[in-house]
This record gives C-alpha cells, sequence and structure tokens, in this order.
C-alpha cells in the first residue's frame, strides 16, 4: 500500500532520528527564526503593511525565546568541554588554546544568556538584563573568534601536509583525497562561524549590519547546521 510505503520508508525514519534530538530542533527553529528576521526586514524596506510584517516578527522574537529555554542548563556541557580539552596534553598548542576558548566563550555566552531567560520571557523583568546580555554577546564573539582562528589554523595545516604528499604512489593519492574532505569540512565551519559572527558583532555595535544582512547570514549558517545534524543522523 501507498501508506505503509510512506511510512516505513527510510527518509521517514531519518526525519524522526533527527526531531528526536535537541540540536535537530533547534536548528530547524533557527533557521526559521533568522529568516523571519531577514523577511520581516525585507517587508519593511518594501513598505509593505505593518500586518504582513508582524507574523514574521512574532516568529522571530518567539521562536527565539523558546530557543533560549531549549538553550538553558546547557552551559555546563561546555565548561565540562573546556576542562578536558585543558588536560590533554598530546593537542597542538595553537589548536589546544582555540579549542578552549572557543569552549570557555560559548559556556560564558549561555551562562549570561541564561541569566536574562526570566526577563526576556516577561517572568521577571530586570534592570541589568541588557547589560547581561551584551556580555553574553561578547563571550559568543570571544568563542566565535576562536573558532574561526582554529579553522584557518587548520586550513593552513592541512595545506603544509598536501605539498609534502607524493601524488605519484597509491598511498599518496588516498592521502589527498583523505586532506580534501578534511578541508572541504574545516572550510563548511569556517562559512558557518563568520555567519554567525555579524550576529554579536551587530549587537555590540562593532559593525553595521542591518536586519536583512544578519538575517541571511544566521539563515546560512542555520543551514549548513541542519544539513550537519541531518548527516549526523544518517
Amino acid at each position: 500500500m501507498v501508506a505503509d510505503a510512506l511510512v516505513y520508508h527510510p527518509t521517514v525514519a531519518h526525519y524522526l532520528r533527527y526531531v528526536a534530538t535537541t540540536v535537530g530542533r533547534d536548528k530547524l527553529l533557527r533557521t526559521l527564526q533568522y529568516f523571519s528576521r531577514f523577511y520581516a526586514w525585507y517587508l519593511l524596506r518594501t513598505n509593505s503593511p505593518q500586518a504582513s510584517i508582524a507574523p514574521f516578527d512574532a516568529i522571530k522574537k518567539q521562536f527565539g525565546l523558546s530557543r533560549k529555554l531549549m538553550r538553558v542548563g546547557k552551559n555546563v556541557e561546555h565548561f565540562k568541554a573546556a576542562a578536558a580539552l585543558a588536560d590533554n596534553k598530546n593537542m597542538d598548542p595553537v589548536l589546544k588554546t582555540c579549542a578552549v576558548g572557543r569552549q570557555l566563550g560559548y559556556a560564558g555566552y549561555l551562562t549570561f544568556d541564561m541569566i536574562t531567560y526570566f526577563d526576556s520571557a516577561g517572568i521577571r523583568p530586570s534592570p541589568s538584563a541588557k547589560r547581561l546580555q551584551k556580555e553574553a554577546y561578547r563571550a559568543w564573539f570571544a568563542g566565535l573568534f576562536f573558532s574561526a582562528v582554529s579553522s584557518v589554523y587548520t586550513l593552513y595545516q592541512l595545506r603544509e601536509k598536501e605539498r609534502a604528499i607524493d601524488r605519484k604512489e597509491g598511498e599518496g593519492v588516498v592521502e589527498s583525497k583523505k586532506l580534501q574532505r578534511e578541508r572541504a569540512a574545516v572550510n563548511i565551519q569556517l562559512v558557518s562561524d563568520l555567519c554567525d559572527l555579524t550576529v554579536p558583532s551587530a549587537a555590540l555595535g562593532l559593525v553595521n549590519f542591518d536586519d536583512g544582512f544578519v538575517g541571511l547570514a544566521g539563515t546560512v549558517s542555520s543551514l549548513i547546521g541542519v544539513w550537519s545534524q541531518w548527516k549526523k543522523t544518517a
């Protein structure tokens, strides 16, 4: 039967595995949140009526609040990861510094972000919420910066390794293809980090990006996250 073919299709099973993960659901919500941010800006710039803009403004705010709640408590995971990385004696010093900095940055961001949840939800307004949210953005910026530096350094290392490979030998060809796959993965991560950097940079006033640019950049990094998590749950 057609219904059975659909219900038992491998794609349906894959989808269920995907949405069963918190990360998978978060990336979908994030994609809709940032696309709505872009589209609300676009409608405003094209002089569309407020009734057309309001639904996308609501999606941007409500999905952002939902994601903030889903992140509560996740800071502990990053503090633990930072401690484990700091104890690692076998890592490249530059990569180790960047990895620890990245995890501490994310941990700080999630900690400050968690503290501001009650104010954002209107449960308990706080006069210090704006200041704490700025601190959250600073920590997120730091984490993303360390991640981007790590990617650039890794690309440099991969390039040096490729130069040393003898492609005339069979093993050299295999190793070259392996390095190409690694480089592609690092490039994707770098693009994602650079897109995400637009969010805290704009929020802190470091750059003058409008909501349209930030929304598009956030949508791109979110789609990369969706694709990455989809591959992990295959």
